[in-house]
């Protein structure tokens, strides 16, 4: 059987042996000696590592590419497709495609570049499997069809090329894959989820998943790439965590700067709320004279005295949490290792697993109950009234980490050493108490409380000083509206964006000409076509003006819908220049150069000038914005122009109404009827 001209046994022995790592895939090394613009690397990345399916799989506008990786050497072990990765690469013809308009290019403020022809699609599914290959749901009852087959043998129903390009656009638009990056055909691109651990990855964490993610991005010469940070971490808004304790988002960790802010915010605007939440002070929290401490103060005391270091503010104490919750999560993946492993013993080493260890901190749990008020119980006293539950290593190992466990009813494990002997001793408490840090009741250092008990602390902080809805009230008011109006802030800001900032044209010892064309329509208004972003033109070395309109022309054509047929006429600045002349005489080998022409016979301009659409709309709101943010709007019934419905006054959980006078007309109004 052949396909694609490829005999079928060639291509499943490519798919089970020399697999990539998905952990160094690409490599630096890959990428090309000369600067390349990313229309024909995409092209010759694909043509040399990818495997393209069989054409009726999918339709020629949605062609989807695959490559399948290895993760490190995890296949090693005896299930090998455990820790294999498929990358899928959907490669879609704008002009056939159901959507011809890009909504995260509108809101990052891309929506005066033109459509452009592709859209590249690199996609990993959760569930391990490819949107390509050799199989497709039924779209009644979900069984697994063969492509060969028509009819379902469950139900019946027959598949049509619409029940399949159904479910491509389906994969498209889901939202649990690990991964989901477009790339425009002209080199702008977005991150469009990351998701890791914490979203269903088994292999994969987010920080692999972004490595990839940049490698690739940076072989391909990709010009810039925007993300939407929506990001959750133990079900909290992530965006304004890392800004307070890293003063970037988690995607700056890989270079992703403040690209736009919603409600007309800047970047000023973004550093100063970080800079103004980090720092407040844990002081304005204090004890309010003879009244009882309050939770939040109970907590925020207990983590001062399990810090080695001052925590002095709101960055210092988050920032030490997080720390916290980082070491018991490696310390209990050490153990929770051993849940994929039967208890053996060899050579002195035990492992057990998670059942094994909850049983013994369950029996331990009961004794402490037993235990009459604040009594202390020793190490001893406790591993002898469990010593039959569980081997003595177990014991003992469960002893070292009880401190800071969480036990039924809001009860906490507390530990310390005993001030007179030294000796090692536990007793429960209530979780809101603070532990003393005087000699009788010493916190112990190396025992914190687990990672349960420190992500409840943590979700509890963050709602009580970072969340804006639910900050808890404290003086002075003029420093807690200030943090609320920081914290809105850094929330409202979403859109970052990384600027790969393509390294220096290389010429390669004057092998070619690489220049940086910029475009320029001759007799079109820029208000109603703006001019598109450079492009990147690699000409021989003894190449003329005539080869270099040549190419350029070539170049938008082949990127942007609007000029397909598009000719470069002159030179700008080069006026009476012969064609006959070299290219290099004139602009160098790595400069750049601003090309006029026009587009022969109407083309669609008016269809695929730009990415906005072909509506016109205005936006002028009173915070600032004049374009299109990805917040909900509606446009004023009298002038017709868009606004925020937050900075009207609308609530976010409100309906519309179904008639809207802005501001500004309602203020024109009054002055007329003053005048009259």
């Amino acid at each position: 059987m052949v396909i694609n001209g490829m005999p079928m046994k060639r291509m499943k022995r490519r798919v089970t042996a020399d697999l990539y790592d998905f952990l160094t895939f690409p490599s630096s090394a890959s990428g090309s000696s000369v600067a390349t613009p990313f229309r024909a690397n995409v092209r010759s990345f694909l043509t040399k590592h990818a495997l393209m399916p069989p054409p009726s799989s999918l339709f020629p506008h949605l062609l989807t590419w695959q490559i399948l990786f290895r993760v490190g050497d995890a296949t090693d072990g005896s299930d090998s497709s455990s820790a294999m990765v498929c990358v899928d690469v959907v490669e879609e013809d704008v002009a056939r495609s159901r959507f011809v308009y890009c909504d995260q290019c509108r809101v990052v403020g891309w929506s005066g570049h033109p459509v452009c022809s592709k859209r590249y699609h690199f996609i990993i599914k959760a569930d391990g499997n490819s949107i390509g290959g050799y199989q497709k749901p039924c779209v009644r009852c979900g069984d697994i069809l063969h492509l060969s087959e028509l009819r379902c043998k469950s139900c019946g129903h027959m598949t049509t090329t619409d029940d399949v390009e159904d479910w491509v656009y389906h994969q498209l638009e889901d939202t649990t894959h690990l991964l989901h990056g477009v790339i425009h055909s002209n080199g702008y691109g977005h991150l469009l989820r990351v998701n890791g651990r914490e979203r269903g990855s088994r292999v994969l964490s987010g920080c692999h998943i972004m490595d990839f993610w940049d490698r690739l991005c940076k072989t391909l010469a990709v010009r810039k790439v925007s993300v939407m940070d929506v990001s959750k971490k133990y079900g909290l808004e992530y965006r304004l965590l890392h800004a307070i304790t890293k003063g970037r988002p988690w995607y700056g960790d890989w270079g992703y700067e403040f690209g736009a802010g919603s409600f007309g915010l800047t970047f000023d605007a973004y550093k100063s709320s970080v800079e103004t939440l980090s720092s407040l002070p844990l002081s304005i929290f204090p004890p309010q004279g003879l009244k009882p401490s309050t939770r939040l103060q109970d907590v925020i005391s207990f983590y001062q005295s399990l810090s080695k270091c001052e925590l002095v503010n709101i960055k210092d104490l988050f920032c030490f949490l997080m720390r916290l919750i980082h070491d018991a999560h490696k310390s209990s993946s050490r153990v929770g290792d051993a849940t994929c492993k039967k208890p053996r013993t060899s050579a002195g080493v035990l492992s057990w697993s998670r059942v094994d260890v909850g049983r013994v901190e369950e029996a331990m749990f009961r004794v402490l109950r037993a235990v009459s008020g604040s009594n202390w119980v020793s190490y001893r006293a406790l591993r002898g009234a469990v010593c039959r539950v569980a081997p003595p290593a177990l014991l003992d190992h469960c002893l070292t980490e009880l401190g800071g466990k969480l036990a039924a009813e809001g009860m906490v494990v507390n530990a310390r050493h005993n001030p007179d002997s030294g000796a090692l001793e536990y007793r429960l408490e209530p979780q809101n108490v603070s532990v003393s840090t005087n000699c009788d009741d010493s916190c112990v250092a190396n025992s914190p409380p687990s990672e349960e008990v420190l992500k409840r602390d943590l979700k509890f902080l963050f709602e009580s000083m970072l969340n804006p809805q639910t900050m808890l009230s404290y003086t002075p008011d003029l420093t807690r509206n200030l943090a609320i109006s920081s914290a809105e802030k850094l929330l409202d800001c979403k859109q970052f964006v990384k600027d790969y900032k393509y390294e220096k044209l290389s010429s390669r010892n004057g092998v070619v000409v690489c220049l940086s064309c910029q475009l320029e329509l001759a007799d079109q208004s820029k208000e109603l076509a703006p001019d598109p972003p450079a492009e990147l033109v690699v000409l021989p070395v003894n190449a003329t003006v005539s080869d270099l309109k040549i190419e350029a022309s070539k170049a938008f054509q082949e990127v942007y819908l609007a000029f397909r047929r598009f000719q470069a006429d002159e030179l700008l600045g080069y006026g009476g220049v012969e064609d006959s002349t070299q290219a290099k005489l004139l602009v160098g080998l790595t400069e750049s150069v601003r090309v006029r022409g026009r587009c022969l016979g109407k083309n669609g301009l008016s269809k695929y000038r730009v990415e906005r659409g072909i509506e016109r709309w205005t936006v002028d709101c009173i915070c600032g914005a004049k374009d299109d943010d990805g917040e909900r709007m509606l446009a004023c019934d009298v002038c017709g122009v868009w606004q925020h419905t937050r900075c009207s006054g609308i609530n976010d959980s409100d309906a519309v109404p179904a008639k809207f006078v802005c501001y500004r007309c309602r203020v024109t109004a009054d002055d007329y009827c003053w005048t009259v």
